[in-house]
């Protein structure tokens, strides 16, 4: 019976998946199990100064089960976990998978506002988190939810826990001897059309949505992109961005890379002077990142002074990742190629393919991955756009979801009444058959009418050499309605000026209306836990500078 609150696949569809091998109705934990005894004397994952076999994987990760069983949980039992990227997360995620509970992965730096949120909404049983979270006290946090929600019977702390009821060192549950057997795990029915994981969508705005991935569709999202990104035997996947999160959890993320035999480093800093010296010691070869993190590394004169040839393939996904900025990459890391996943949570992946040419795998966000991966680009009028055009992009496929958790009325928006997923993308077709990304719906500048990709603006700013990173946002304006706005990083301690960037665009052939009208020169551009520029953020900011220069005296 499907799970309340998730919108199931039709019957004809999923029949169709079936029979073509794409779902292979198995728990994650059943297969994850197999895939832990068939490597058993790898390494699995290297965390802070611990390594870790696959067999001690298998091992930590059943016994951790069988304790989480002991205390009340199994299928279905909802679990917010928020947790660093520490081997505590690795080895409860796949005792949460063993067991047929669905974790919700929120990230580090959520706080109270969205915790309380995710505790209530998914009627959590279970809140992992470490003691302590920088200067941030989880436990006090953890209190406070257990007041409020009956339904919390669970604190699973990363670090040492209160001697407290209902407060559980997830070290001490490693160790200690449970009740439950393995027979026990065997016995518990889970339904592989159920929900293996809750992620979140990545809008900047609001409290992200809850996205339910089946275990059938969440096992074949990772199978089939680790298949295109060159996993061979001893490679190494270095997971700074936040482990939780669908990039690095499963496209291919850890998931893929275990599938594979192949082992994954844990940073639990992005920060250049913790990731350079990993990725050297470690060996890493293939790298996921967001395209402020490469941009950080980029700038960072740490730079130069590690070796980084071990590096064959960097994954850059979350937002577009500028050409230019592709091609500094590959000569950063001088044997590796960027792939460009353009994916989301909700579940759509397209891909660059290492053999596509050059000038392909820097200009487009690659392809989907999977034949049955259902495609359209349509415009306002919801008429698919001409090849070349411009146009929202729409999907549907066996790995994306058909509604989110619990949001009917959402529903009703995001998705066609014949089940594609309206993603607020907007993207046209590359004549190599791969697809660009030329922005968002609302990430556009609509001055005196005419639409401006902030996006396409600020593809040619990033080419400048005295701008490390760069976001467009409209601001308001009394006679055109809205003009552009640049909030540059610069490189350096040379910012550029207005005319500066304006001339080169105007050297590139950009029409003049497309040009940003103000320069804002800022330290840093605001980013939301995924890695994402808040451009909401920025927009507001934008429109407070206008505001005080109308009233002409400062505030």
């Amino acid at each position: 019976m499907t799970m309340e609150g998730v919108t199931p696949f039709p019957a004809e569809l999923a029949h169709r998946y079936r029979r073509f091998g794409y779902w292979e109705d198995r728990p994650l934990g059943e297969v994850f199990a197999e895939t832990f005894s068939r490597h058993r004397d790898r390494t699995a994952f290297i965390a802070d100064d611990e390594r870790w076999s696959f067999s001690e994987l298998a091992e930590g990760s059943e016994r951790l089960a069988r304790n989480l069983r002991d205390q009340g949980l199994g299928p279905r039992s909802p679990v917010v976990v928020q947790l660093p990227n520490c081997a505590e997360f690795v080895v409860l995620y796949f005792a949460l998978q063993r067991l047929g509970a669905i974790p919700l992965m929120a990230l580090p730096g959520h706080r109270e506002h969205e915790i309380g949120h995710y505790v209530e909404f998914i009627g959590a049983e279970a809140y992992a988190a470490p003691s302590r979270y920088g200067d941030f006290d989880c436990l006090d946090l953890a209190r406070r939810l257990r007041q409020r929600n009956s339904e919390l019977k669970l604190v699973l702390v990363a670090g040492a826990a209160p001697p407290e009821a209902g407060f559980l060192s997830i070290r001490d549950l490693l160790e200690r001897e449970p009740h439950s057997s393995p027979a026990d795990l065997d016995r518990l029915a889970i339904d592989p059309d159920d929900p293996c994981v809750f992620q979140l969508s990545g809008g900047t705005t609001g409290i992200p949505k809850v996205i339910p991935r089946s275990h059938n569709d969440y096992l074949y999202n990772s199978r089939l992109i680790a298949s295109v990104n060159d996993i061979r035997d001893g490679d190494r996947l270095l997971v700074a961005a936040p482990i939780g999160h669908n990039f690095p959890l499963a496209s291919p993320g850890i998931q893929g890379f275990f599938l594979n035999g192949a082992a994954a480093v844990l940073s639990r800093s992005a920060r250049a002077a913790a990731v350079l010296p990993l990725i050297e010691r470690e060996r890493v070869t293939h790298l996921e990142v967001v395209p402020a993190m490469i941009l950080a590394w980029l700038a960072d004169e740490e730079m130069g002074r590690h070796r980084l040839d071990s590096v064959r393939v960097v994954n850059s996904g979350g937002q577009k990742f500028q050409p230019e900025t592709k091609r500094r990459t590959e000569t950063a890391f001088p044997q590796a190629q960027v792939q460009e996943v353009f994916g989301m949570a909700e579940g759509l992946l397209m891909i660059t393919r290492l053999d596509d040419p050059p000038e392909v795998r820097h200009e487009t966000a690659g392809r989907p991955i999977c034949p049955e991966d259902e495609v359209r680009l349509v415009g306002e009028d919801g008429l698919e756009v001409a090849d070349g055009e411009v146009g929202e992009l729409l999907c549907r496929g066996p790995y994306t979801l058909r509604g989110y958790y619990r949001v009917p009325e959402v529903n009703r928006r995001a998705f066609t009444a014949d089940g594609f997923y309206c993603s607020g993308d907007l993207l046209r077709r590359h004549p190599s058959g791969n697809y660009v990304v030329e922005g968002r719906k609302k990430d556009l500048v609509n001055r005196g009418g005419e639409k401006i990709s902030a996006e396409e603006v600020e593809d040619m700013l990033l080419t400048h050499p005295k701008v490390a990173n760069v976001a467009c946002v409209a601001m308001p304006d009394p006679i055109l309605g809205e003009r552009m706005c640049a909030f540059v990083q610069a490189r350096g301690l040379a910012a550029p000026t207005l005319e500066e960037l304006t001339g080169l665009l105007q050297d590139r052939g950009l029409a003049r209306f497309k040009h940003p009208e103000r320069l804002e020169v800022v330290e840093r551009l605001p980013l939301s836990p995924f890695g994402k520029v808040q451009k909401s953020v920025l927009a507001r900011r934008a429109a407070e500078l206008v505001g005080t220069q109308a009233e002409g005296a400062p505030r």
